[in-house]
């Protein structure tokens, strides 16, 4: 069921729309398109409202002194069932509601907000983009093909260290430790949180002719080939972009390849030592790592069909 874009109403709620409308563009900094949006989600609660009270009692026209919590959450309930709308879509309407609500309270236009106990819906944690092997051989190939043993260094390291971009982009010599048979990165990372992410062999091998190649003048261990600075997040996006294009993976950026190292320990490691390597304060951000993708589940649902 879709909404209509401009359901009509009484006399009585355009007149509520109207002069909310008037407060609206004369007294708050809002531009026209967030206007018209609180306006078009106040339009459609009120001939909901409307064509609810229709049936209910003889006056159907619109009043906000007639609205109540267990009306609110009917609408609410409305919006995700029979219309089948989306958490954001549902909450941001919520968020229309609110605030003209706080406004009619702050006025006293009403004695007590209905909305304020309303709750927003919850929205559904989505799992991470999962790159597929193909895509990750795709992506290793194109930059091993073309790139600088830079930018094969900068690929190898985040497919198999995790480390977030910034990490990336300000690590330093000094924090690079490698041995002939372990080695590990010494990670500042969010809330200057000091972790050791340990290094396989791939990291190591590519590290270790990286390094032999490294100018003893350089601070950064990834350095702007511009400006000889701390690389940047906007630069290692465009590094990343440019071999995806070559590889023709789409929409990649450097946070997928740290998710490809999560998905990929998730099936080997226990989640409290994931969680440690990649530096999650909680190990409800680590436990998107095996949440099934909906190709996961369509496969696993295909396991027990028929024919």
């Amino acid at each position: 069921m879709k909404r209509k874009a401009q359901p009509m109403l009484s006399e009585r709620g355009q007149q509520a729309l109207d002069q909310y409308r008037q407060v609206l563009q004369q007294f708050e900094d809002l531009s026209p398109v967030t206007i018209r949006n609180y306006l078009s989600d106040l339009r459609q609660f009120i001939a909901w409202c409307e064509d609810s009270w229709g049936s209910e009692q003889e006056e159907r026209n619109f009043t906000p002194q007639a609205v109540s919590p267990p009306l609110l959450i009917r609408y609410r309930e409305y919006l995700q069932t029979s219309l089948g709308l989306k958490p954001s879509t549902v909450n941001r309407t919520l968020m229309s509601l609110k605030r003209y609500f706080a406004w009619a309270r702050k006025t006293q236009i009403i004695q007590a907000d209905p909305v304020a106990p309303i709750k927003f819906v919850p929205k559904e944690a989505t799992p991470p983009r999962h790159l597929s092997d193909e895509e990750e051989e795709a992506l290793v190939a194109a930059v091993n093909a073309a790139g600088t043993l830079r930018d094969q260094t900068i690929v190898t390291l985040l497919l198999h260290t995790g480390l977030r971009a910034q990490e990336l982009c300000t690590l330093t010599r000094q924090q690079v430790h490698l041995g002939k048979r372990k080695g590990t990165l010494r990670i500042v990372g969010k809330r200057k949180k000091v972790r050791e992410v340990p290094l396989n062999t791939t990291a190591r091998s590519i590290l270790n002719q990286y390094m032999e190649t490294f100018s003893q003048d350089c601070q950064y261990l990834f350095p702007s080939e511009k400006t000889h600075r701390a690389l940047t997040g906007r630069a290692l996006g465009h590094l990343i972009t440019k071999y995806a294009l070559q590889a023709q993976v789409i929409d990649l950026s450097p946070h997928d390849l740290r998710h490809r190292f999560g998905y990929q320990m998730a099936e080997v490691v226990p989640l409290h030592r994931l969680a440690q390597i990649m530096g999650h304060d909680s190990l409800d951000t680590t436990m998107l790592y095996v949440r099934g993708t909906k190709q996961d589940l369509q496969q696993d649902v295909e396991k027990i069909a028929w024919i």
